[in-house]
């Protein structure tokens, strides 16, 4: 198992929001390739398409941020030494 404690809820929901929108634009950038290869008409729409979901995709790894440092605030954070710290306390008793 990892060690690391899981996700908040909210920090968990906006990272699956996204993961789906940077996999929108993905899939929509391989489509504007393969229509611009093809010579096809649909590359123009597709494309305006794909620069509005890139900037959305940024807004959604941007909200994971602040849905964080929101969580953060709210309900606080475990202060809890490193090992490295306990280490050097211990040496010097």
């Amino acid at each position: 198992m990892d060690s690391r404690p899981r996700m908040p809820d909210p920090v968990r929901d906006s990272a699956v929001r996204a993961v789906l929108l940077i996999a929108l634009t993905l899939v929509q950038l391989v489509v504007v390739l393969l229509c611009a290869l093809a010579g096809s008409w649909l590359t123009y729409p597709m494309l305006i398409s794909t620069l509005l979901s890139a900037v959305l995709s940024t807004w959604g790894v941007l909200d994971i941020w602040v849905t964080r440092q929101m969580w953060r605030q709210r309900h606080g954070v475990e202060s809890l030494p490193s090992s490295a710290a306990r280490r050097r306390a211990l040496r010097r008793r």
